[in-house]
């Protein structure tokens, strides 16, 4: 892990699990059947799933595998509230919780492409992957707890476009076949081959 990263570990509080756990059923309760937000919560629990099968992986193929779907399902659950849930946050006047949203989310991508570089099966990962973890876990705290919370009080016209949006841009990024189950990045590379005519 880096000066940097030492640095920003060090002030990011951490909140207890009963603090996390608090801040879900509460995000959970104020979203409303398979809304923009309950989406956002089926991601954010899947995020975490993904974290642990990296961290459980006990090789080197196994490790790459498990980081390359984390990567496909955080860049496109990122993406989607950057292209969505961020901008309405700023058009709505929470402009300091949008701007804090794209700010987090950059160095979550940044320290997750810097694993490409490191030994999977090094202390030198291992360390990076448990920074990132705990950013993205506290972004999401954060996210849960009262940001996106603000956009709950939206007309409902505008919670369907809200949903409509956020659906269509994490599918777009996901490659998602119709589920709510990110394509492994495996089969987004057969499809882009199926789609992609022979050179004869």
């Amino acid at each position: 892990m880096s000066i940097l990263d030492k640095v920003v570990a060090a002030v990011t509080p951490t909140e207890s699990e009963k603090a996390r756990r608090n801040a879900r059923e509460k995000a959970r309760r104020a979203a409303e059947g398979h809304d923009w937000l309950a989406r956002i919560l089926d991601h954010h629990e899947q995020i975490e799933a993904a974290f642990s099968a990296v961290e459980r992986a006990t090789d080197v193929a196994a490790r790459r595998a498990a980081q390359a779907e984390l990567a496909v399902l955080l860049s496109a659950h990122a993406n989607a509230e950057e292209a969505v849930i961020y901008p309405a946050l700023i058009h709505f006047g929470h402009k300091m919780h949008g701007t804090a949203g794209y700010t987090e989310q950059a160095g979550a991508k940044a320290n997750l492409g810097e694993l490409e570089y490191l030994n999977p099966m090094s202390q030198e990962y291992a360390d990076k992957l448990a920074h990132i973890r705990g950013a993205v876990a506290h972004h999401v705290y954060e996210e849960e707890n009262d940001r996106f919370l603000d956009l709950k009080r939206l007309s409902a016209s505008d919670q369907a476009r809200l949903t409509q949006r956020y659906v269509e841009e994490f599918e777009r990024f996901a490659g998602v076949n119709g589920s709510d189950r990110p394509v492994r990045p495996n089969e987004i590379l057969d499809a882009d081959l199926r789609a992609t005519p022979r050179q004869t």
